[in-house]
């Protein structure tokens, strides 16, 4: 048992010690309280035999009205509710004694009598409750004493009241010794003026600039803003309040409740730009993907990725029982596994250097290790780089999809393919080798249809993820923080967004909803496409951060245009024109009816891209995607509108956009 365990083991015994004794103490007592001296003795030897006995039931009653799921320290209305319930209880117990020893002749009079009994109720009631009062003030007054220190951090608080007292109760019980908070800010006007937990509610959020430079006149200079539970929201106010906040050099974090180790907890989460940017995520369901995947071996491809990573992260939360990592990087592989293998839980985690280029290694390792469930997240995935280097994203992109395609199909019963927006109507490399991989993966599904077999091969499509590598999120972050300018490629630009946790759990929704054995007809799917709610231009996301950060487009920071580059277009779709939108029932998730090819045709295709790559033919390989994807064509670089002229300034150094 760890040290602490045993500590709050000891703790919990002095706890249950105290409140039985308190027990017999406080029948005792309403006993000399409510009788002359002289009448005492008389009642001592009945109460001899009774008062273990009571003293052993009151136990039983505490363990049933919890009186120790709680500590001291956090001791609370439904607590001191428990104990007036507890006292009740024993009180009217008191009289059952009674009434039985006087119905029996064991006794002639009463023992205790009503006065009796109502005496130990108010006793025991203050015996309990009292002391835990008493400790949860000194705690209070000790956090308070603290506060005054020299290395505390001063902070305000926003939000309601209602909201705001969960923040300063973890702040009082030690969630931060170094926090002390100073104020607070609250939207509703009826709570200004009024005091909570001892600490005064200073004004409106409007008030924030006003207030940070008065505490900082007074030497207590306020070092982060704290939103209460459900109180921050991606909302105008919350984006002025962030932006104000970066501007006077503040950090702003919310409070959020979190499992540790199976009991609620407070922790303080920072907020970024971006929480701000973009509509509320998606809530999953998340006992169907615990359903899904506790107890399974499951293995994903690119699991040092942004995407791979946080799949990775998804699968050990939702209790895999073993989980395989394969990446080509070396440093990314050896960081997912370090920070999943420090983690408690019951997933066994293991990584693997492979290329899914190797098919002999990517065999191998199925066969080692026989998964149940398979996410492919390796891919190239940057259009201008596989613009240039095109063969490089069909070596990864297609084959090595097939190779996991054909690894998983001998294996596993669920192999998910990450796709992209990018592969609907292709116009780069990076679309049209996604859509080739749809197109296998869709073509193996079908094929264990007409087997019979349970296998399950899906691709799920999506658009950008805010804040993976390669991302316009960071760059921008970086370019603000240089002082500018941002660079955005075309003020037409226009794309769907995602954070990289909802991609990731709306990923594994496609996937529960796939391995269920009674989807069929229109809704057994092979390509999944997640809802991304409304497309976002990009320089409107531009000037949004800079004024997240405190500046002000175009005035503080510039914002310039460098051009599209070879392979982008101004806008993403989300389905071809030869593709049905079919609704599956899944909230954030909807499907694509997608033509089928047999195997055949897609080995004949895949031999010519294979003698295209060797003969590093791009033509040829062009040639071969027009054939096996109609809607697919080169994209001609878009060319600015009439008066932009910050070209110029990129080109003398501002950067690529």
């Amino acid at each position: 048992m760890a040290p602490t365990e045993i500590s709050t083991s000891i703790k919990r015994v002095i706890v249950i010690v105290h409140d039985l004794v308190a027990t017999a103490l406080a029948v005792v007592l309403a006993l000399f309280l409510r009788f002359p001296v002289a009448n005492i003795p008389v009642k001592l030897e009945p109460l001899a035999w009774i008062l273990p006995l009571f003293v052993i039931y009151a136990g039983v009653i505490y363990r049933l009205f919890p009186l120790y799921k709680s500590k001291w320290r956090f001791a609370s209305l439904p607590d001191l509710f428990n104990i007036f319930k507890a006292a009740t209880v024993l009180s009217v117990s008191l009289l059952v004694i009674d009434y039985a020893l006087v119905a029996r002749d064991i006794s002639h009079t009463f023992l205790f009598g009503e006065k009796t009994a109502f005496l130990y109720w108010i006793l025991q009631m203050f015996l309990l409750g009292g002391p835990r009062l008493a400790y949860r003030y000194l705690k209070y007054v000790q956090s308070r004493a603290t506060g005054e220190g020299a290395d505390v951090m001063s902070v305000l608080v926003l939000g309601r009241s209602t909201e705001v007292e969960v923040v300063l109760r973890a702040l009082e019980s030690g969630l931060r010794h170094k926090l002390v908070a100073r104020g607070i800010l609250s939207p509703r006007r009826s709570d200004h003026g009024s005091s909570i937990r001892g600490v005064p509610v200073l004004g409106g959020y409007a008030e924030l600039e006003r207030l940070v430079t008065e505490f900082g006149e007074e030497h207590k200079p306020i070092g982060r803003l704290i939103f209460a539970p459900n109180e921050f929201a991606p909302d105008d106010e919350s984006e002025r309040l962030l932006g104000t906040a970066r501007r006077l050099g503040i950090t702003l974090a919310r409070m959020e409740q979190v499992e540790d180790g199976g009991r609620a907890a407070s922790a303080l989460t920072p907020i970024d730009i971006e929480d701000l940017l973009f509509r509320p995520t998606v809530e999953v369901n998340r006992d169907a993907l615990q359903r899904f995947l506790e107890g399974k071996r499951v293995l994903v491809t690119g699991g040092g990725g942004s995407i791979g990573s946080e799949i990775c992260a998804r699968v050990f939360a939702f209790a895999a029982a073993d989980l395989l990592i394969i990446d080509s990087s070396e440093p990314a592989l050896f960081a997912v596994t370090e920070h999943l293998m420090i983690q408690p839980g019951p997933t066994r985690v293991a990584g693997s250097i492979a290329d899914v280029r190797d098919r002999d290694r990517i065999m191998r390792i199925f066969d080692e290790f026989k998964p149940d469930v398979v996410f492919h997240a390796a891919a190239l995935k940057q259009v201008p780089q596989l613009e240039i280097d095109w063969a490089e994203g069909v070596k990864t992109n297609v084959f090595g999809s097939v190779n996991i395609a054909d690894a998983a199909a001998l294996h596993a019963s669920t192999a998910v393919f990450i796709s992209t927006d990018k592969a609907v109507n292709p116009v780069s490399i990076l679309g049209a080798t996604k859509r080739f991989s749809e197109m296998y993966a869709q073509t193996l599904d079908a094929e264990a249809v007409r087997r019979g077999s349970a296998l399950r091969l899906i691709s799920v499509r999506f658009g950008n993820v805010l804040g993976s590598v390669g991302s316009v999120v960071p760059k921008f972050k970086a370019q603000i923080a240089r002082g500018g300018p941002v660079t955005v490629t075309h003020p037409d630009m226009v794309r769907y967004f995602m954070t990289v946790r909802e991609a990731s759990d709306l990923v594994l929704t496609a996937s529960a909803h796939a391995a269920v054995p009674e989807v069929s007809g229109p809704e057994r799917a092979s390509v999944y496409v997640l809802k991304m709610g409304q497309p976002a231009r990009i320089v409107d996301l531009a000037y949004r951060m800079i004024r997240l950060a405190g500046f002000e487009p175009k005035v503080d920071i510039d914002v310039v245009f460098s051009g599209t580059r070879k392979g982008e277009r101004l806008n993403e779709i989300l389905f071809s024109v030869d593709e049905a939108n079919v609704d599956i029932g899944v909230d954030g998730v909807t499907a694509a009816q997608t033509v089928l090819y047999e195997r055949p045709r897609l080995r004949k295709w895949l031999d010519d891209l294979e003698h295209a790559v060797a003969a590093h033919d791009r033509g040829e390989a062009e040639r071969v995607f027009i054939e096996a994807i109609p809607s697919f064509r080169k994209a001609a670089r878009i060319p600015l509108p009439a008066g932009v002229t910050d070209l110029e300034a990129v080109r003398r150094g501002a950067g690529k956009g």
